[in-house]
């Protein structure tokens, strides 16, 4: 057993079992405590709360409170292993709300026979929550399951694995392109994968302005082309009108390479293939579609990306999906829209440009940072983000018509 393995699962299982427990945020010490937290005293929020459901927010801590839901069918690189087995990645995504946003978060890995008995379970306990978060759930299910239950649902349900990385990926190619000089209503990207990320991704990145005519999709099968049978209309969406077959095929004379397949995936010698001061994100993990170093060594103009920490401009949804939620659940937001994600796009994208805190740097250690072709995205541990984006998509979230809220809280955020 190698000692990561062996240092993993200690930290699972000790000092206690598992990553989150419960707190209590009220006093409970004496008879008049108890009185208080249950009989008789809990009969008048409840009164409140029959007479006014949004009283929930004022009495419970249904506001700040975020259910991680999966069915284990795509847990990270492992994939269906069953909803059990996806409990450690689900209390994983409770401790990063908590960690990075303050949010309490609880996991529910629900056992089911179809996609209609989990869209069902989920709705059923929707209100419970100020917003749901799936995850690890497979394709193409994922799309029916999403859709169905944001119009079920009163709280915002959102699909990180699809646009928590959508949104990041956005974030650093804009601001890729922007260092290589380019625009991206100019350029021809190359998509590796076609799952949920991939299509997510790339829907995205039409939103922010890319041209879905100039984005060749490839699945196991190659080129997604208009004259391929049996596509699944997710996939139907990107079907090219090309003669383009291979990856080679596609690569070449192409701006942008964004992977979300798996390992090694794109021969460094495919890049000579690419256009002038190509950008690569390699986002399979923990193994990317290309090694960095591989790809530096043929191309000295290349922008590299990976899901890696241990490599430059780290695409990580952590930087997003907390802060997301922090910004949705504070207005009282119904749903989380495009307006929503591109706003936390371009907060994201902008706090690369500005100074970076001394702490980043620490955390990171790293000397200095300043934005270029190694730093296009935030560090996860750079405490802006809170502040930043979670500001932005409240106030996105206001200016839709989507909020509960018509302004944002006194002084919000301000202490942060």
């Amino acid at each position: 057993m190698s000692d990561f393995r062996q240092q993993a699962l200690d930290y699972h299982a000790k000092p206690v079992p598992g990553k989150i427990a419960i707190q209590l945020t009220k006093p409970a010490e004496t008879v008049t405590d108890l009185a208080l937290a249950y009989s008789p005293g809990v009969a008048e929020p409840v009164r409140e709360i029959a007479a006014d459901p949004n009283a929930a927010y004022k009495y419970t801590g249904k506001g700040n409170m975020v259910a991680v839901i999966t069915n284990g069918t795509a847990i990270l690189g492992l994939g269906n292993l069953g909803p059990l087995a996806s409990k450690p990645v689900m209390e994983g995504k409770a401790l990063l709300f908590k960690r990075f946003a303050g949010l309490d978060s609880i996991d529910i890995e629900v056992t089911h026979s179809t996609t209609e008995d989990f869209i069902n379970t989920v709705a059923n306990i929707a209100d419970t929550f100020g917003g749901i978060n799936l995850e690890d759930i497979k394709a193409p299910e994922c799309f029916e399951i999403e859709q169905e239950l944001i119009k079920r649902c009163k709280v915002p349900v959102f699909h990180d694995d699809q646009h928590g990385t959508a949104i990041v990926t956005a974030a650093g190619m804009l601001n890729a392109l922007e260092v290589q000089g380019k625009e991206l209503s100019d350029v021809t990207v190359v998509c590796m994968g076609a799952g949920a990320a991939a299509i997510a991704c790339m829907e995205l990145l039409i939103k922010c302005g890319a041209k879905r005519e100039r984005i060749y999709m490839l699945d196991t099968k190659g080129v997604i082309h208009t004259r391929r049978d049996n596509l699944t209309p997710h996939k139907k969406l990107f079907a090219n009108n090309t003669d383009k077959r291979t990856l080679i095929d596609a690569l070449d004379g192409a701006d942008v390479f964004v992977g979300v397949s798996g390992p090694d995936v794109l021969p460094p010698e495919a890049l000579k293939l690419m256009a002038a001061k190509p950008i690569i994100f390699a986002c399979s993990n923990p193994d990317p579609e290309i090694k960095p170093e591989l790809a530096h060594a043929v191309r000295d103009d290349v922008i590299v990306a990976t899901g890696r920490s241990d490599y430059p401009n780290q695409v990580n949804n952590v930087l997003c999906f907390p802060f997301i939620f922090r910004g949705a659940l504070d207005v009282r937001a119904s749903v989380i829209n495009d307006e929503m994600k591109i706003a936390a796009v371009e907060a994201i994208r902008s706090i690369t440009k500005e100074p970076v805190p001394q702490e980043v740097l620490v955390a990171s250690n790293i000397s200095s940072l300043t934005f270029g072709r190694d730093y296009i995205i935030p560090k996860p541990m750079d405490p802006r983000l809170l502040q930043r984006v979670a500001t932005a998509v409240a106030q996105a979230a206001i200016d839709s018509g989507v909020a509960m809220l018509k302004e944002l809280p006194p002084g919000y955020m301000q202490d942060q």
